[in-house]
């Protein structure tokens, strides 16, 4: 089973507020902040290798391929990828402020034709845009099944089909699709028994976590050699044309720090539906 992981650098999250407009306010800024892997891209990273190796064991059974666009530092967000597990990364050069979803899905169908993956695993969103589309439109570029918010995985035929558990506002829905297809992943994926693969041992659960896996430093080391071979968006026959634009971004007011108390809860929801207007 091939399964391609499209990971994204992004501004720590973990520093959010220090995230800054820029003087003219038609971009937002990071100068200073450090770069790391996509958190969501990074839950499915890690579905994706256990979808690809024996858990018990951890002979890899299965390849993992990463795709990263942007300028030529972010091959480090493939190097991290790599030595978590994954086999080997492509890094497609482009200028941040070039990209949209529309961009982006146009890249990952391109190296679809030449990689031909069983499964492509987004993160559901990404931590800088939250714009939660470019899974959706990949998947009507290729054609492709598509189930977002995965949950829970299993296959049992080395991925030809998978059932799937999405997870929905309202509870649950079971998935039954053919490959090659698209998914992207909820946090539930991290759950000790959301993958199943056919592979490892039925009795194996995974442990906790909230992440991807930590990298060894046997795996740092291992990144090292792997490959990555680079390409430009030309090489794909992309045009790096947005279909979004944004027109003017601003930091939300800063608070006044004043406190107003009041003696009853009758008076707080009077105070909220005639000064603050908001009941």
């Amino acid at each position: 089973m091939k399964i391609l992981v499209p990971v994204k650098r992004v501004a720590d999250p973990d520093n959010a507020n220090k995230v800054k407009v820029s003087g003219d306010g038609t971009k937002v800024t990071s100068d200073g902040l450090e770069w790391k892997m996509n958190p969501f891209d990074e839950w499915s990273l890690e579905a994706a290798l256990r979808l690809t190796e024996n858990g018990s064991s951890k002979d890899r059974v299965g390849e993992v391929v990463l795709v990263s666009i942007g300028p030529k530092d972010a091959v480090q967000t493939i190097r991290q990828g790599l030595a978590m597990g994954a086999e080997r990364g492509i890094l497609v050069e482009s200028d941040d402020d070039s990209l949209d979803s529309h961009v982006v899905a146009q890249v990952i169908a391109a190296i679809a034709a030449e990689e031909k993956p069983d499964v492509i695993f987004f993160g559901k969103q990404s931590a800088d845009g939250d714009s939660n589309v470019a899974g959706t439109k990949l998947a009507e570029m290729l054609d492709w099944p598509l189930v977002n918010y995965a949950m829970a995985i299993s296959t049992d035929d080395e991925g030809k089909s998978f059932t799937v558990k999405r997870e929905l506002d309202v509870g649950q829905q079971t998935l039954k699709v053919q490959s090659p297809c698209v998914f992207t992943s909820s946090d539930r994926i991290l759950q000790p028994e959301s993958v199943k693969n056919g592979v490892t041992p039925a009795d194996f659960a995974y442990p906790e976590s909230e992440g991807g896996r930590y990298a060894s430093l046997k795996g740092i080391m291992k990144a090292k050699k792997k490959p990555v071979d680079e390409k430009s968006l030309a090489d794909l026959g992309v045009e790096a044309k947005r279909v979004n634009e944004y027109v003017k971004f601003d930091l939300p007011p800063a608070r006044s720090g004043s406190t107003t108390f009041v003696e009853s809860v009758e008076e707080l929801v009077q105070k909220l539906h005639s000064d603050a207007k908001v009941l």
